[in-house]
């Protein structure tokens, strides 16, 4: 089994909107606090440390803390083909913050539907977008991943979605991050998925759901943890990252505390 390093995703404060009046520090103060070892931080958050990659990083090392990647999105979907060139300067903006830190990932958000026309044409937009970053991530010495998720008007929800775009994206350009969130809501079996695309597993998103699909705390619903893991440690590229990421009530009640009882629940499962 690969060394396990257990990571938490800055999305927990993110989906809190204007209830979450704090900054960076703030985050980084939080998830060090919690006993995690690395950061997942998205262009939301980012802050004051948007354009100042060192100062991040000097940061980072004062809290402990690893940048385990860069997870960015689009107002676009990605699905948009007028948006691509707009979409790809932002992301090799992002490419070069992240060049900055040895390790680093650049995460790219799932492909979403934001515009009429057939379902089914959006997938080659998205994919040639994907693996143009890819491209762009390869020149920086950059890893780049997709996230798929099962939020609103998600083009990549269920297994017949993951197996159209992986389809088509480039597998030596852009790995996975699965996510068992949003994987389980998709309804489909997890298990398999990960083991079909065991080779693009890049690090893993834990979080979890109840038999409804209704965001749960990591051990408090149906994800098979143990399996995940299993599973992520034996794929040929996967970095030994496991970022949680938390979305429900209890965390919007409390993010701090909420991601601190994940880190706990991590530690059952010797992470």
């Amino acid at each position: 089994m690969k060394d396990l390093k257990v990571g938490c995703q800055t999305f927990t404060w993110e989906m809190l909107g204007d209830r979450f009046a704090g900054g960076p520090d703030d985050l980084l103060k939080a998830i060090a606090d919690g006993g995690y070892a690395g950061i997942e931080i998205t262009d939301t958050m980012i802050g004051h440390y948007a354009d100042r990659p060192a100062e991040f990083a000097a940061a980072l090392r004062s809290a402990g803390l690893t940048l385990v990647s860069f997870a960015f999105g689009s107002k676009s979907g990605f699905t948009l083909k007028e948006g691509i060139g707009a979409d790809l300067e932002t992301a090799k903006r992002w490419i070069d913050f992240a060049a900055a830190f040895p390790g680093a990932l650049v995460s790219m958000g799932s492909a979403t539907v934001v515009s009429d026309g057939p379902r089914d044409d959006k997938f080659p937009i998205a994919a040639e977008f994907y693996n143009k970053v890819g491209e762009l991530g390869r020149k920086a010495s950059v890893d780049i991943a997709v996230h798929p998720s099962s939020h609103h008007n998600t083009l990549l929800f269920d297994r017949a979605d993951y197996d159209r775009i992986f389809e088509l994206i480039d597998p030596s350009l852009v790995g996975w991050v699965p996510d068992t969130g949003h994987i389980l809501r998709g309804h489909e079996d997890m298990a398999d998925a990960l083991t079909t695309y065991r080779d693009r597993i890049r690090y893993v998103h834990l979080k979890d759901v109840d038999a409804s699909g209704t965001w749960a705390m990591l051990g408090k619903g149906v994800c098979d943890t143990q399996a995940v893991i299993d599973i992520a440690s034996a794929a040929p590229h996967f970095n030994g990252w496991l970022v949680l990421e938390e979305e429900s009530e209890t965390a919007a009640a409390d993010p701090a505390a909420a991601v601190k009882t994940n880190r706990q629940t991590m530690r059952g499962y010797g992470a």
